[in-house]
């Protein structure tokens, strides 16, 4: 049987963590980072995205406030929300909730948006540093998928790697972060011939199609670590959610396996405001220099 990976208690490990940096940046400069979350419109799902994060910052002692802008905003308003928190002194971390609503584009905001502040990695220029290797911020999930990785101690260097996923926030940047750690990475997707033949290949598996458990035993390498990204319906009706991997029989390949819930999404929220450190103390290097 794998072993259970536990993404709750790699959630305290990392809590706890942020929450002394906090202390020590405070005490050091005499003021906390704070992050905005901008939500434009109703959507259910970002709003409860949104109160998460909002709930992870309040749990590491970092100030966050939510931007609610009416569904009907225009773009020239959205502009000008984020035009002035680039230059708020005190904000240091920016997300601004997907979906849109439909007149206004993610572009707009992806090209605003500025790099330094940009601690959910959407911007072209993040995603263009990361492609070169240069220090950058990352996609939240992508760069949960490394920490656990790093904290289990997962070796990568020469390993085979499948990412079952090409979307701009899981799949390229993760490919991309792997590589850096000098894996063969592999991306399947939608349209790949013989998936299976490539996922039983491979040393560490990520599935994040979207799909309910298309990931089944007869899939996996024995011994091989499997990271479930997905986020489901149940489709049994009883509530909840389920991942993209056939937990209970891979369990029994693998050698470690994230369960859904409880494997990526605890760290999730968590690396966004790690991430906002991280530009704080960059922010403070950078007028030091």
């Amino acid at each position: 049987m794998a072993k259970i990976i536990d993404g709750k208690a790699m959630a305290a490990e990392l809590r706890a963590e942020l929450r002394a940096d906090v202390e020590n940046y405070a005490q050091q400069w005499g003021q906390i980072p704070g992050v905005v979350v901008v939500r434009v419109g109703g959507d259910a799902a970002s709003g409860v995205y949104s109160k998460a994060i909002l709930r992870a910052a309040a749990g590491v002692g970092l100030p966050a406030r939510l931007e609610q802008m009416p569904a009907d905003s225009q773009a020239e308003e959205l502009l000008a929300l984020l035009q002035e928190l680039n230059v708020d002194g005190m904000t240091r971390g920016m997300i601004v909730q997907m979906p849109l609503p439909e007149h206004l584009a993610q572009r707009m905001v992806a090209d605003t948006v500025i790099a330094e502040k940009d601690i959910d990695g959407i911007s072209p220029r993040s995603a263009g540093n990361l492609f070169l290797g240069l220090p950058s911020f990352l996609p939240a999930t992508a760069a949960a998928v490394m920490e656990i990785l790093e904290r289990t101690h997962t070796p990568l260097a020469g390993k085979r790697v499948v990412v079952i996923s090409r979307s701009n926030v899981v799949g390229k940047p993760l490919a991309m972060m792997l590589l850096q750690k000098h894996a063969t990475v592999t991306i399947c997707h939608s349209r790949t011939r013989d998936l299976a033949g490539f996922t039983r290949q491979a040393d560490v598996l990520v599935a994040a199609a979207g799909r309910v458990r298309m990931v089944t035993a007869d899939m996996v390498k024995s011994g091989a670590t499997v990271i479930d990204v997905g986020t489901n319906e149940n489709p049994d009706g009883t509530g909840g959610i389920v991942g993209d991997v056939d937990f209970g029989s891979v369990q029994e390949i693998a050698g470690a396996i994230t369960p859904v819930p409880g494997g990526v999404g605890p760290l999730t929220n968590l690396l966004l405001l790690k991430q906002c450190m991280q530009g704080a103390r960059q922010a403070v290097s950078g007028r030091e220099s």
